[in-house]
């Protein structure tokens, strides 16, 4: 591989991790790399189901205070 080759790929990689902010870098932590993967899961069910990304977001917090809904009320016998 040459001298240039090398350059012009590291330029490009440069390029595009500046341009998508999901593609990372050298110095990404565990905890950035966590946002990262968090933020496109939430853009792609937004993206998918024709909402908002902060309702979405809204629906995510609710599903995880109540996963499957309100208990449903017992009747006393």
């Amino acid at each position: 591989m040459q001298t240039n080759d090398r350059f012009s790929i590291n330029s490009q990689l440069v390029h595009l991790q500046a341009k998508y902010v999901g593609t990372g870098h050298v110095d990404l932590n565990r905890f950035e790399w966590a946002v990262n993967i968090q933020r496109d899961i939430l853009s792609y069910f937004a993206i998918a189901q024709n909402e908002s990304i902060g309702r979405e977001r809204y629906n995510f917090m609710q599903k995880m205070l109540l996963p499957c809904g309100l208990p449903l009320e017992r009747e006393e016998d």
